[in-house]
């Protein structure tokens, strides 16, 4: 199979889809790899060292729609990248259809078979190869969040740990899942006073047991997020629905209860942001400021960390890209069920329920797209 990688146009997004290490992998296993010139190097990863690898280097986007079999990527198709797609190929990359109609509408016309790393699970019902990237996430949220509350930013000029004879800050995070058990232990390490809210009982026991009360827990219930987000400096919202739209727990009406100049950091802004009041913002231009409250929403927020997000998100795509190059990805999908279960789009059909469900769309079973 032919495997292409193009460079990430996204604004400020340094990550690269295939690491020299999964190139080496694809050609050891009797595949051509091709990777556009200088697709690497955000990530600290030369030309040079995808020649090594096997891999080869060609100058554009375009030839890489046009010649590859299966497309792999990081961050979602863009517009000019969308109308590059055809029938018969396959795209492996995150998606996150559910907020975003456009997009949608663009893989059906193309025909492309798109499989979104998001929704693809594993035994335990989990998504592993959001994992890395929801870790990353979770982890510098707090760190953005700080920043956001520095008051030459906006924000209300708290310092996360404080200082002997002053509080620290507030943080209220909302899901107790990777992103927010990430996030509110490096909050916790920042000496912020840390709560998370979670609907699971059985996972604030684990959050519990695990951490030993390095951060606090409490029911998610309206009532307590109400009050949690009323008295904190910081909320981080870090809920995930597989597939589907976020649910806007944070409504704007609860800003005015909030502190001036307290920062929401929403990490579930790909799919659509869990506050009323978030619009999707870029590393160039992060924050923006509604009714006091300021609000930090990039939407791919690893990109920060290139290398470290490639090398992790690379570990995790790479057992799965092999096996749709070395099977295609009809038996690949038939021989996984959690593959298949990244199978978002199909000549012209979509084939993920809760993405039909957000975009009021009808959705064909991926089983019978396996037959077409």
């Amino acid at each position: 199979m032919l495997i292409g990688c193009p460079k990430e146009i996204k604004n400020q997004e340094y990550r690269i889809g295939i690491t020299p290490a999964a190139a080496q992998e694809a050609v050891h296993h009797g595949h051509k790899v091709i990777i556009q010139t200088g697709g690497g190097v955000g990530a600290g990863f030369s030309d040079a060292d995808y020649i090594a690898a096997g891999a080869e280097i060609v100058a554009t986007a375009e030839e890489i729609f046009a010649t590859a079999d299966m497309v792999v990527k990081v961050k979602e198709p863009q517009a000019n990248e969308r109308a590059q797609l055809r029938e018969g190929q396959i795209l492996f990359t995150y998606l996150h259809l559910a907020a975003d109609r456009a997009q949608t509408e663009d893989l059906l016309k193309s025909g492309v078979t798109a499989i979104a790393y998001e929704t693809v699970t594993d035994r335990n019902g989990a998504l592993p190869l959001l994992a890395p990237m929801s870790e990353v996430a979770g982890r510098l949220a707090p760190q953005v969040g700080a920043w956001t509350l520095q008051k030459a930013n906006g924000g209300r000029g708290v310092l996360m740990g404080g200082v002997p004879g002053v509080e620290p800050a507030k943080v209220a995070v909302i899901g107790g899942g990777v992103v927010g058990t990430h996030a509110a232990r490096i909050a916790a390490g920042m000496g912020a006073d840390v709560t998370v809210l979670d609907m699971s009982l059985p996972r604030m026991r684990y959050l519990d047991d695990v951490f030993g009360g390095l951060f606090k827990t409490r029911y998610s219930s309206k009532g307590n997020l109400a009050e949690l987000v009323a008295e904190a400096d910081m909320v981080i919202g870090a809920v995930l629905i597989p597939g589907a739209a976020a649910p806007k727990l944070v409504s704007r009406a609860m800003l005015s209860t909030m502190k001036p100049g307290a920062a929401l950091v929403d990490v579930a802004i790909d799919q659509g942001g869990c506050f009323e009041t978030s619009h999707a913002t870029t590393h160039d231009d992060p924050i923006y400021e509604v009714d006091g409250i300021m609000h930090y929403c990039v939407a791919n927020m690893p990109g920060a960390v290139a290398r470290t997000s490639t090398l992790a998100l690379g570990n995790a795509t790479m057992p799965f890209m092999l096996a749709l190059a070395d099977k295609g990805w009809k038996k690949a999908c038939e021989d996984d069920e959690h593959l298949l279960r990244g199978l978002n789009t199909h000549k012209g059909h979509l084939t993920y329920a809760a993405v039909g469900k957000a975009l009021e769309m009808d959705v064909l079973s991926p089983r019978l797209a396996l037959k077409m």
